[in-house]
Formats: structure tokens, sequence, C-alpha cells
């Protein structure tokens, strides 16, 4: 306790209130999950007997510290099934808030709430967990919010996982002891350990490098708390370790200094992903997302590509002879096909150019007037996979999403060869795409090397054919010195650099995803932004700081 604030003990559990109020566990009544009633609701009024009316409007101030103080009582009491009569999802709540105590193996706490805000309550929770004898302090914030009851009437904590801790999600849960995997101290390609603390959004890599290699790499474990995922092929993350295990070593292929410019970089948006790869042999030089919800959007993300899908729908069109990088290509401003009109952004058009320049200024006309010509919707798709490897289950190491390029027919289709409809991709992949592009060959991603585990790795039926990789780096040269990229790709030192830019509509959003990809040297690169706009704006900038230090 600190403070004026006192505390009473109850059962071995301790709750305080902010202030110096203090108060022990309440007996709640209450028929549970939307009709739950307490000190703080409305339900019962004098003998017991409900009151004739029900409450609407919102949530009151006293209405609100009422339900939050009741709340909190009965989960620091133990008591599952009171504090869930005080939400509008007992069935949810009732086990969360019991394996609090037991599994997550918390011996006791005090829970402090803070100074409302409206209807939101934060408070502070801490905890001591009790594991083999020892006992370690576990802390940390966490806020909760009243609603009035759709049915009853009756303010109610409205239930989330996050009340329990703030990084808990659906279907999530909350544990502690001794994991199966033992820890292992990831290092990069040149002996540097990567740690979360240096780079923090690659936890989730390394969480699900622990899962994957954790008991190859020879550790043992030690007692951690932890939060067990929803799916069982997702890795857990590791909130507090309460005694150390031993930790195995497992050699990644990441570069620690573009790790480093990779975090930069994607800090300065939100929801931004990027990944870089060598296109010489594969190798993941660095994955990075600065995200809310830590999910890793760069590997597992699926979204639609936007334009920089043009470079294997160029290379499609190569192959077929139907577009060469030095011959004239209609650029109309609009373009239709199955009844839907397709435009270029602000409606420019262009006369008697060459196909390089349509790429390089993002003209969406010249690929779509090309469908007639090509006369199969498989076509796309085909080169995709054949080519460029998108959709062959690749192993990198830990789980990952290798895009998805579907048949489809009419406006669909159309849209695929500008990268919208139902085209899902992620930077990994367009990263990958750029790599396939510089070499002509497809080389599957990694993070770690195969040879440590002997997995499998996936391989394209084919490279690009002949002069078809010449082509699309030169016409990606030309969009990152004259084309739509030309402004984000100044800052890359050296003539030897390419970039492709991206923006694609999604359903409901105000901005459209910020898609981004380009390549210097051996280092080829792409960044995703959502709602970001155009790709230039936010993903190319992400694009250049990770090619400027590699």
């Amino acid at each position: 306790m600190n403070g004026a604030a006192k505390g009473a003990i109850v059962g071995g559990v301790f709750l305080a209130m902010a202030g110096g109020a203090a108060y022990g566990v309440v007996t709640l009544v209450g028929d549970g999950g939307d009709a739950g009633g307490g000190p703080g609701g409305n339900g019962a009024g004098k003998n017991g007997s409900a009151t004739a009316q029900k409450t609407t409007g919102p949530v009151t101030d006293r209405e609100t510290a009422q339900v939050a103080k009741d709340f909190l009582a009965a989960w620091a009491a133990g008591d599952a099934s009171t504090a869930a009569a005080l939400t509008n999802n007992a069935q949810a709540a009732q086990p969360a808030v019991a394996d609090f105590k037991a599994k997550a193996l918390v011996s006791k706490a005090v829970i402090t709430p803070g100074t409302p805000n409206g209807a939101t309550v934060p408070f502070k929770v801490e905890a001591e967990i009790a594991h083999d004898g020892t006992a370690t302090p576990f802390a940390y914030d966490s806020q909760l919010t009243v609603v009035r009851g759709a049915s009853s009437g009756k303010p109610l904590v409205d239930w989330q996982p996050s009340v329990i801790h703030p990084q808990l999600q659906k279907d999530e849960r909350l544990r502690a002891g001794t994991p199966a995997s033992p820890p292992v101290k990831a290092v990069d390609r040149n002996g540097t350990e990567l740690t979360p603390e240096r780079f923090p959004s690659l936890r989730p890599v390394l969480d699900a490098l622990r899962k994957t290699y954790g008991e190859k790499a020879g550790g043992t474990p030690g007692v951690e708390v932890w939060i067990e995922p929803a799916t069982a092929d997702a890795p857990r993350r590791t909130l507090a370790t309460l005694v150390e295990g031993k930790a195995g070593q497992l050699q990644t292929v990441l570069d620690a200094d573009v790790q480093a410019a990779a975090e930069k970089a994607v800090a300065r948006y939100a929801e931004a992903s990027v990944v870089a790869v060598q296109p010489s042999t594969g190798d993941i030089l660095a994955v990075a997302n600065h995200r809310q919800d830590g999910f890793n959007a760069a590997m597992l993300g699926r979204r639609a590509p936007g334009s920089t899908m043009k470079i294997v729908t160029a290379a499609m069109l190569l192959e077929k002879g139907l577009v060469a990088a030095d011959r004239p290509a209609a650029c109309p401003p609009s373009a239709t096909w199955d009844g839907k009109v397709f435009r270029n952004q602000g409606g420019f058009s262009l006369q008697g150019q060459p196909f390089s320049t349509s790429f390089a200024r993002s003209c969406n006309t010249a690929f779509i007037s090309l469908i007639d010509d090509v006369k199969d919707n498989g076509a796309l798709p085909r080169t995709a996979k054949e080519a460029f490897g998108l959709g062959l289950d690749w192993k990198t190491g830990i789980p990952s999403q290798d895009g998805t390029v579907p048949v489809t027919s009419g406006s669909a289709a159309a849209a695929e060869y500008i990268g919208q409809g139902a085209i899902q991709m992620n930077p990994l992949n367009m990263a990958s795409v750029t790599a396939t592009a510089r070499t002509g060959v497809f080389r599957q991603p990694v993070l770690v090397k195969a040879s440590l585990d002997g997995r499998a790795l996936a391989t394209a039926p084919r490279p690009l054919a002949p002069g078809v990789s010449a082509q699309l780096v030169r016409m990606m040269r030309q969009t990152a010195t004259s084309g739509t990229a030309a402004q984000a790709m100044a800052s890359v030192g050296g003539s030897d650099k390419g970039a492709k830019t991206g923006s694609a509509e999604v359903d409901g959003a105000t901005a459209p995803d910020s898609w981004f990809t380009g390549f210097s040297g051996d280092v080829a690169a792409a960044a995703m932004v959502e709602g970001g706009g155009h790709g230039a704006d936010a993903a190319g900038p992400v694009v250049a700081t990770v090619l400027n230090a590699s």
C-alpha cells in the first residue's frame, strides 16, 4: 500500500481504494451476465423485488464508481461468480477471473482503482505469483469501462479480456508456471544477441522462434507468466520471468543493424510493417511491426497489395510478349471490364509512351486494357505461383503467410491485375516478389537456415523467362528515379536501386493502405502502413530507411 490508502485482507488477497477509502469483499446479489445485480446495480428493490422500470441512458459517475469498486473487490477476493455477475458477459468473465488465481498462480494482489475518466476506470494490479515455494512480484496497469446492460438497464462492467491484463485478446488466457518450450538466446547472422528490449517489435518473432526451436536449442525452462494464445499454432507471449531458465542459442539470418533501422522506420507510423530480404539467398534481414495488437503483420498479414502487385502482372505480360519495357503501350484515362470502370489516380493518361513509363507512373489502365489479349484468367495466378513462389507453403522457420492470388473472373479478375480484389499479401511476400524480380529466380525467404532442422524449403517450378528480370529491374529503376517512387527513393544512395509504389482501397476505411517495395544492391524491402494513403507517402520512407541501413 502507498500513501493514505488502507487495504482489507480477504482470503490472502488484498484490495485498496485510492484516496484512503478502504473496503473489503461485499456480498453481491444478482443473476449474472447482462442481468447481474449488486450494490452498483438498479435491479433489486425493497424486499428483493425488481424495480418497475428499467433505467436507460448513460451510466452515471456514481454508478461507474460503485460497480468498479464491487467488481474489483470480488476479483480481489477470488470470487469469480460474483465478479462475473457484475459484467455484461458472465460466461466469459467467470473463468478468466477464476484463472487469475488458479492458473496464473496469484497468491495475493493489491488492486488500486484510479480516478475515473467518464465511464472508464483505470486500476493498478500489484500481485505476487507463487510457484514451488517462490513468490515473485507481478505488477501492471489496466482499465475497465462501465456500460448499461442492454436488457436489464443495470450498470455493468463491459467485459473484455484486457480487463484482466491489457495484452489479453479474445480467447487468450493468462498462465504461469514452467512452460513447455525452454528459452532461446536468438542471435543475428553476426552473433549479436536479439532481445525484445533492444528490438521491441521482434517480440512475436522471438516468441515464435522459441516455440519452434526451444527444445532443439538445448535450453532448460524456468518459471514464467505468459499469455496462452487462442490457437495452438500461435506462440505463447511471455510477460514476466519469475525464475530464469537456461537459454539455448539459436542462430538466425537477421541483421541487427538492418533490424535497428527497421524498428526506427516503422515507429513513425501507426499500423506499419516492413521486411527486408537478401535476393541472392532469400535470407530475411529484418522484420519489424509497429502495431497496438502486437500482431506480426509483416509475415502473417493478409491485405490487398495495390499496385506493388504490378511487378507480377508486368512479368506475366512480358512473358506473353504483350508488352515490352521500351515498346509503346496505351494508357487511357479509364478502362472498363465486365461493367466496372477502372481509372488512373487523378484521371491522368499517357500518349505514345513506352510501357516502362506506364509502370513507373502506375497507370492502371495500361494493365487492365490488356485482359482481352491475355484471354486467360488463370495466367496471373500461375505466374505468381510458378515464377514468384507465392502460395507454395513457405517454411521460414516460424509461421508465415505466403500470399494468395486466386483464379477469379469478371471485374474481380481485372482488379487483381492492379493488386486489388481477392489478392492477399504482406510485406514478406512483396519483399520476396522484388527479390525474385531482381534475380529472376525465387528463393524462399528464411529466418533460420534450413540446415538447422532439415526442413524442406519451397521451390518455384521455374525461373522468370529470359530477359524478363532485366526489364522488370529497368522499369523499377525508372520508377525510383522519375516515377511515383522518386521522392521516397531520393535519399537512397547509389544508382543500383529500384522501387514500386502501391495504394490499396479497403472497404470502410477512410484512407487506402500505403504499400511500397524497393531494392538497393543485394537488399529488397517492402512495407505496408494501414490507412497510410499513397505508397510514397508512408510506406516509401519506411523502405528507404531500411535500404539506407543495408
